[in-house]
């Protein structure tokens, strides 16, 4: 065993473009940053693994829905005060994505020092998608986008192509152990097309992903 193939739907997606600034406007497809949320959510142990997409199958056609949302602006810190509803939130355009459904392919990256068998991995990851247990909620984007999930089907993926251009590839940098809320952003790119509704995501060490210096 040598990856691992699921399947997950919902009712919405909400792939940010961060080009998109204040208003929310979704990518046509699931970022692989999104896609490694998902199955970390699943199986994780970030110590010894990180998860590597390869593939995102789309199975759904591409269709997208617009409203606004109430959003709070500020974030609680470790001494919360009071928030006023009336003060701290605003109202954001959001453009998201319906009626979702994609299967994910990916393998597991064991990093340095880890003693165990990827194998074990591999059946742990398994055994949490087939009995739908999880560490957490899974969501495709924003938290209130519930995200549900089960072993592959044969489903087909969509005939539609796309040049999506430049895609968000993570926010963390992942040779690093401590993806964690507290990690260090580091946000790295790639060229992505979806192509018979199949986007390929190259290895997160090749060229092909463009990461900026740290602090640049």
């Amino acid at each position: 065993m040598n990856e691992i193939t699921m399947e997950v739907w919902g009712d919405f997606a909400c792939f940010t473009r961060p080009e998109s600034k204040v208003e929310r406007l979704t990518y046509p497809v699931m970022t692989p940053s999104a896609a490694r949320g998902i199955l970390s959510a699943v199986y994780s142990k970030p110590v010894e693994f990180y998860w590597q997409v390869r593939r995102i199958e789309v199975l759904s056609p591409i269709r997208y829905m617009s409203f606004k949302r109430n959003e709070v602006i500020k974030i609680i810190g470790k001494n919360p005060k009071p928030m006023l509803v009336e003060d701290d939130r605003t109202q954001r355009q959001t453009v998201v994505l319906k009626d979702v459904r994609y299967r994910i392919t990916a393998e597991i990256v064991l990093r340095k020092g880890f003693k165990g068998t990827a194998e074990q991995l591999y059946e742990q990851a398994e055994r949490g998608i087939r009995n739908g247990k999880c560490f957490f909620q899974p969501s495709f984007g924003l938290r209130e986008f519930a995200c549900y999930y089960s072993g592959p089907t044969e489903s087909t993926p969509v005939n539609e192509s796309i040049d999506i251009g430049i895609m968000l590839y993570d926010v963390f940098d992942l040779n690093k152990f401590e993806v964690t809320p507290k990690a260090e952003p580091f946000v790295s790119l790639f060229k992505a097309k979806l192509e018979n509704g199949v986007l390929e995501v190259p290895p997160y060490d090749s060229e092909l992903v463009l990461k900026p210096e740290r602090g640049a």
